[in-house]
């Protein structure tokens, strides 16, 4: 009886700890990010990495992000404001699939709940939402190695994405009541729900994990290659470089940390198009940004709660921009299969984990137990 009463106090202490973490993660009045000089370039919410699923292993993941700032760089310095703030709140979805065991399939999209500039004392401020963009993201492992002591893996992938939301979205600049005309300008793009370019992912994903010890490290590489769109812009492109170093306790909770470095080209335009309503050459940025981040698994761990904040540590903008603070991103994640685990008909498989397989004997990469051998 008190071996049970024990376990339930754990169980009850651990996901306290976990909720009171998310929430101070992701109270709204502290989450910051980048207007035009970044809110990140990466189509990929939070710059989640991400290796492959198992054979017909489905994941439907949702995460939320809020940003907000009202820092402003030259350089690396501060500058004086010209707005009063920049605010947005985004949700990102992604459906994937394990085609085979080294393949996976997935379709990502985000939407804007709101993307708002509030100009100094909140006049003229310009605010805009809506679906933005859709990525169709392949990957494919080209190693995938496991024995009793550690776990490697490199994934590559390739991603296409394609634009949905708006990206010249126009708001009322003047209206003559005697004449009934009206003048519209469009808005800048840092309101803008999407580019409106369609651009390729370039992706490379590096894990080693050592289960024995519950630890793992890993990196992820990412290049955007962005394209051009009909109003003749082309948004510079984008790279990123994530380390990242996590260990799992109590055999569900995750503490991960990220060191992440991001570059942004400054932006093109075609030369026959007017002058914007924005400075181009003020585009464009580099910084190096640290993100903790925490997740707890559920049911096995098929089902995962996360949060994770950024918070920079270098900053240098073109010309002068608004910059990041910090960013925020919550979210939930459930894997499962199209098929019964059981009808495997070789391998390893953890009984606690069963999205956690290997082809020769050894230790879960999660919780440590000792993997069993699949009924024929």
């Amino acid at each position: 009886m008190r071996g049970m009463f024990g376990d339930k106090v754990e169980i009850m202490l651990k996901r306290i700890f976990l909720l009171t973490s998310v929430l101070l993660l992701s109270v709204p009045d502290r989450l910051y990010s980048q207007c035009c000089g970044g809110g990140s370039g990466s189509p990929i919410a939070g710059g989640s990495s991400q290796g492959v699923l198992q054979d017909r292993q489905v994941e439907a993941n949702v995460n939320y992000q809020n940003v907000k700032t009202g820092k402003f760089l030259s350089g690396d310095t501060a500058a004086p404001k010209f707005i009063d703030y920049y605010y947005s709140r985004y949700v990102y979805s992604r459906i994937a699939y394990g085609v085979t065991k080294n393949l996976t399939m997935s379709i990502e999209s985000g939407y804007y709940i709101n993307k708002t500039q509030y100009g100094l004392n909140h006049i003229d401020t310009i605010t805009s939402g809506g679906i933005a963009d859709i990525l169709i993201f392949p990957r494919y492992d080209v190693l995938n190695r496991t024995d009793e002591k550690k776990t490697t893996e490199i994934t590559l992938g390739l991603g296409y994405k394609i634009p949905l939301g708006k990206y010249n979205d126009s708001l009322v600049i003047f209206h003559n009541a005697k004449t009934g005309k009206t003048v519209y300008d469009t808005k800048i793009p840092a309101v803008q729900p999407s580019t409106g370019a369609q651009d390729i992912v370039f992706y490379t994903f590096l894990f080693r994990g050592y289960p024995s010890g519950n630890f793992r490290m890993f990196s992820s590489i990412m290049y955007i290659k962005k394209g051009w769109n009909p109003n003749g812009e082309k948004f510079g492109d984008y790279a990123s470089m994530g380390l990242f170093a996590g260990k799992t306790f109590f055999g569900t909770l995750g503490v991960t940390m990220q060191l992440k470095g991001e570059w942004m080209d400054k932006m093109k335009r075609n030369e026959h198009m007017p002058f914007p309503n924005y400075d181009p050459l003020s585009t464009g940025m580099k910084k190096i940004v640290l993100a903790p981040q925490l997740s707890y698994a559920f049911f096995r761990g098929n089902l995962t709660i996360y949060a994770l904040s950024e918070f920079p540590l270098y900053q240098y903008v073109n010309g002068t921009q608004v910059a990041s603070q910090f960013q925020t991103t919550a979210g939930i994640a459930y894997r499962f299969y199209a098929y019964s685990v059981n009808s495997r008909k070789s391998g390893y498989t953890c009984e606690m984990h069963p999205e956690i397989k290997s082809d020769i004997p050894g230790r879960c990469s999660i919780c440590g137990m000792d993997l069993i051998k699949n009924k024929k």
